[in-house]
């Protein structure tokens, strides 16, 4: 039987020594207490001179990986190597200069961890910067550093990069070796990051994504019920951005899903994610009973509760979303949309207002992952004042054509 108590005392961090950092102030909260150190790059490349911040899921040698709990951190050993993706920026000139906040056990799109607060949104501080790689997402937007590695498993790194009006790139899942990474969802789970500037998100993929031969757009797909679902003005102004792209790149179709069966995904997505969360990580829960916040633990209980019923309906349904969209996005096709609903959440939202939002944030979100599918969201338009991001997807192993349009599209001047 499945008994989770989560009321046992939150003991504090373990952590190696290492070299602090010493410059540049974290007012934003970003890093987490006692691991904003420096590490060396260890080679020359494309990343040479560029700062890197690693969310907290990602083993750096000799520093405890606390996974976003504290009882996650006293229960598990300080690693001896660096995750694979750690050693890759390193490796290409990057210097580390420190472990970033992640949502607790990456599992919520908030950006904000009972634990240990929740950084500030440097674009616009009355609101949340979206997780769960918050830290990564609030160091690159306040210039604590010149990139966020960050996990994407619901849009862990598309959100925030949307709501802190930054580039985000989601990998397709599988082509970024996760080794030396926390796992939540492992059929979702997807290595991505954050930069300023798209030289910087681009810079990134030459360093981690595998060498691929030079692809064309052969089209566009805009994704009309999404755009519709946004307030009216960014409506407009995505109307023009639309027309300006299509005179200077391809011509652009229609793709029209239901609300009604983007729901659908949603709920696929959420039972295969909730019964993945379980079988990976309800052992240690089971055992250790940590202390969980609100929205997270209600979060697991819900995932120790998917039937095996629910797991293979849901999984049929994945199944079909990723053959529509394999077959949509064929031949070097690209899908534009929105990367969320709406600006980030106010600081101040309830519970109830958050996971309102997750809903409403999850019908555009669910599609790349479902479909295991690269997506990069680029700072586009304002809805009172906050950022929204633009998003382009592409098909499974796109990534290296799709980082190369965001440089085309910003080049047209059609993002900030």
């Amino acid at each position: 039987m499945k008994t989770l108590n989560l009321e046992h005392p939150s003991p504090g961090m373990s952590v190696a020594k290492a070299a602090p950092m010493t410059q540049n102030t974290d007012n934003v909260g970003a890093f987490l207490p006692g691991k904003r150190v420096a590490f060396p790059a260890t080679g020359q490349g494309v990343l040479e001179g560029l700062r890197c911040g690693v969310k907290d899921v990602f083993d750096i040698a000799g520093i405890s990986t606390g996974y976003g709990n504290p009882d996650w951190e006293r229960t598990h050993e300080i690693p001896q190597t660096d995750a694979w993706a750690v050693q890759a920026v390193r490796r290409h000139g990057a210097r580390i200069v420190g472990k970033t906040l992640t949502d607790e056990l990456a599992f919520s799109l908030a950006g904000n961890n009972h634990h240990y607060g929740a950084p500030v949104n440097p674009a616009a501080p009355e609101r949340l910067t979206g997780g769960s790689s918050c830290g990564s997402a609030a160091a690159v937007a306040a210039g604590l550093c010149d990139i966020g590695l960050g996990t994407d498993t619901a849009g862990s790194v598309r959100a925030p990069a949307s709501y802190c009006g930054i580039f985000g790139f989601r990998s397709t899942h599988g082509l970024i070796p996760k080794d030396g990474v926390c796992r939540l969802a492992p059929s979702f789970d997807a290595i991505g990051w954050f930069a300023r500037d798209v030289d910087t998100l681009v810079a990134v993929g030459a360093a981690l994504l595998p060498d691929s031969p030079h692809a064309e757009v052969a089209g566009w797909l805009s994704f009309d019920s999404a755009w519709r679902s946004v307030p009216v003005d960014t409506q407009r102004n995505a109307d023009s951005m639309l027309e300006r792209i299509t005179s200077s790149l391809n011509t652009f179709e229609s793709l029209h899903i239901d609300l009604a069966e983007l729901d659908t995904w949603v709920e696929a997505f959420r039972t295969v994610q909730f019964h993945e969360v379980w079988q990976e990580l309800g052992p240690w829960l089971e055992q250790v009973q940590p202390v969980l916040g609100p929205g997270v633990r209600e979060r697991v209980l819900a995932a120790s509760r998917v039937t095996k019923g629910e797991y293979l309906a849901a999984t049929r349904i994945r199944e079909r979303v990723k053959r529509k969209f394999s077959s949509l996005l064929e031949g070097g096709r690209i899908l534009v949309m929105p990367t969320v609903s709406a600006a980030a959440p106010l600081r101040t939202a309830s519970v109830e207002a958050l996971n309102a939002q997750r809903q409403a944030d999850l019908r555009f979100l669910c599609l790349a992952s479902l479909a295991g599918l690269p997506q990069v969201s680029m700072p586009a338009f304002a809805v009172g004042g906050a950022p929204l991001g633009l998003s382009i997807v592409g098909a499974p192993g796109a990534d290296t054509m799709l980082l190369s349009v965001a440089a085309r599209i910003q080049a047209i001047g059609h993002v900030q």
